[in-house]
């Protein structure tokens, strides 16, 4: 299965997403989503599973999860906003993938089995670059990741 991932949109969405994203299956959003336009928008390409950052507001902080766990194709995936919180919520789990977002900056960690993924800020990057998400293969031994500049 094919997940697009990104994090911190902070309320806009860049039409580059939707030729990145055009084949996944699913989305994932790890925080800093800003505006539930942006979450409405995604929800036109694929399901979308997104957590709360600390820039979520309201509707958004009251409504999303801090923590998401899901399990896709055999993938079991563990999304917080910021790293400390899905590396806690991750110790009682088998994840394969760990997601988070915050820094702006993407990048791939592999730890034994484990892949940290962060993929970096679509609008605000660290640096003043391109904005970056991420493309998830799962249903292998291990997940396939690939980050996409746009």
């Amino acid at each position: 299965m094919l997940v697009g991932v990104l994090s911190d949109t902070h309320g806009a969405l860049p039409h580059e997403v939707f030729d990145v994203f055009r084949e996944v299956e699913h989305i994932v959003h790890a925080g800093d989503v800003g505006a539930q336009l942006v979450l409405d928008e995604l929800e036109t390409i694929a399901p979308v599973t997104a957590v709360a950052g600390n820039m979520d507001f309201g509707e958004l902080a009251r409504t999303l999860p801090a923590v998401a766990s899901l399990n896709l194709d055999g993938t079991v995936i563990m999304v917080a906003h910021k790293a400390a919180a899905v590396l806690k919520a991750a110790e009682s789990t088998d994840a394969d993938l760990l997601i988070s977002g915050h820094t702006h900056v993407a990048s791939v960690l592999h730890s034994g089995r484990l892949t940290l993924l962060d993929p970096g800020s679509v609008t605000q990057p660290r640096g003043g670059g391109p904005g970056t998400v991420a493309l998830v293969e799962t249903g292998g031994e291990e997940p396939l990741v690939r980050l996409v500049t746009l």
